[in-house]
């Protein structure tokens, strides 16, 4: 199975990756594991991305797409994997697909995490995070009613990154870039949308059950 993981941020793509991959008994290919993963092995395109980021620049997408080709033809990815953040846009996925051609290969299937935009606002924007241990609570599903973190007593406070203004815009980015590459696998016909509210296990289960009919 050779499966693409596409949803907005917030809608639980990491956590469902990893479950999905693992259910399928196939690696999970992130480009931000890639990326770590090649800036510490030292590796020639792990310097020159490095050296981009130490600048401050975004990394090249020639750059981002040859690491996920060395990736890709490593022995572990041969029977399958899930890609989860790579492609990004429609340019991405033609190079992807391209890429596949070269080895005799396509992607089975396109996973839509769909989740609408006000429950990433409530998922995110509820978050906070513990000053001392890192460990992130939730206001709402932690019923948090202090600023004290439960596990060591720090201080909790919102990232930036957690604030409502800044996931919505986030959002927007996710509506310009990846809203065209859904409507890309929608019209090559392997693109299949799963309902991403509700407990993590309840949608690890709709998802195994859209992805069934696709395992040969």
């Amino acid at each position: 199975m050779r499966l693409v993981l596409v949803g907005p941020p917030g809608a639980g793509k990491g956590t469902q990756a990893q479950f999905i991959a693992s259910n399928l008994s196939i690696p999970k290919i992130s480009t931000g594991d890639i990326f770590r993963a090649n800036v510490s092995g030292g590796t020639d395109l792990g310097k020159l991305a490095k050296s981009y980021m130490d600048r401050g620049d975004l990394v090249p997408d020639e750059v981002t797409i040859a690491m996920v080709r060395d990736r890709l033809s490593e022995g572990d990815a041969q029977d399958g994997f899930l890609l989860d953040g790579f492609p990004r846009n429609v340019s991405q996925a033609e190079v992807l697909r391209k890429m596949l051609e070269e080895w005799d290969l396509a992607l089975d299937l396109v996973l839509e995490l769909v989740v609408e935009d006000d429950e990433v606002v409530r998922r995110l924007a509820g978050r906070r995070t513990c000053s001392q241990c890192g460990r992130i609570w939730h206001v709402e599903f932690d019923d948090k009613k202090d600023d004290l973190c439960d596990a060591c007593g720090g201080a909790l406070f919102q990232r930036d990154d957690d604030k409502e203004e800044t996931v919505r815009h986030r959002l927007e980015v996710y509506q310009e870039q990846t809203a065209p590459l859904v409507d890309f696998y929608a019209n090559e016909g392997i693109l299949v949308g799963v309902d991403a509210t509700g407990p993590v296990e309840e949608i690890t289960q709709r998802a195994m059950e859209a992805i069934r009919p696709y395992l040969g």
